[in-house]
């Protein structure tokens, strides 16, 4: 199927991802870095699949919900109501939206959490690239990044900025990492 998941997180110096259910930090140049790297597409026509878990889904602000511009894959052993909202789909397991992948065209996948879906992603034979922020800072946080695997290689991509961020006083970089 030549399918390549792409991870993309944001996570504290202790590694820290959440806390009650929500990001420990706010960052709006971060949250649009966010957008812009799971919304883009190099065809028109096509849009991404953003794979989340429904704790992550309900975390999403109900204005904002699904996320636009992408389908939107939520996992749950319950049923969801997701009747209402367009490009938006419930499955009971992360292989479940696996297998549904064969269905339509779509460009990339971007698994955007949380803790047990990055864990099951990163353990899939599909893991291709981690796009992580490390935020220079430790927050108390609930909620952690699972253990990444050791066959990871950092890589530079002309869309990820290189230079240090800095907003509300609070300094992060991007980086991305490609299996081995």
């Amino acid at each position: 199927m030549g399918l390549k998941l792409k991870l993309i997180v944001a996570a504290s110096e202790n590694l820290g991802i959440g806390k009650n259910g929500e990001l420990p930090w706010r960052l709006k140049k971060e949250m649009a870095y966010f957008s812009r790297m799971t919304k883009t597409t190099k065809d028109p026509t096509k849009k991404n699949i953003v794979i989340m878990g429904r704790k992550t889904w309900e975390s999403i602000p109900e204005q904002f919900r699904p996320l636009p511009g992408r389908i939107n894959f939520i996992l749950s052993r319950s049923n969801l109501d997701l009747q209402q909202y367009q490009d938006t789909f419930g499955f009971k397991s992360f292989e479940t939206a696996l297998d549904a992948l064969s269905w339509g065209s779509f460009e990339s996948v971007w698994v955007i959490g949380g803790y047990s879906v990055y864990k099951e992603a990163l353990s899939s034979p599909y893991f291709d690239k981690l796009y992580l922020t490390k935020l220079h800072t430790s927050f108390e946080c609930d909620t952690f990044l699972p253990t990444l695997p050791e066959n990871l290689k950092e890589i530079r991509e002309p869309e990820v900025p290189e230079e240090l961020q800095e907003e509300d006083g609070l300094q992060y970089s991007y980086h991305v990492y490609e299996k081995a």
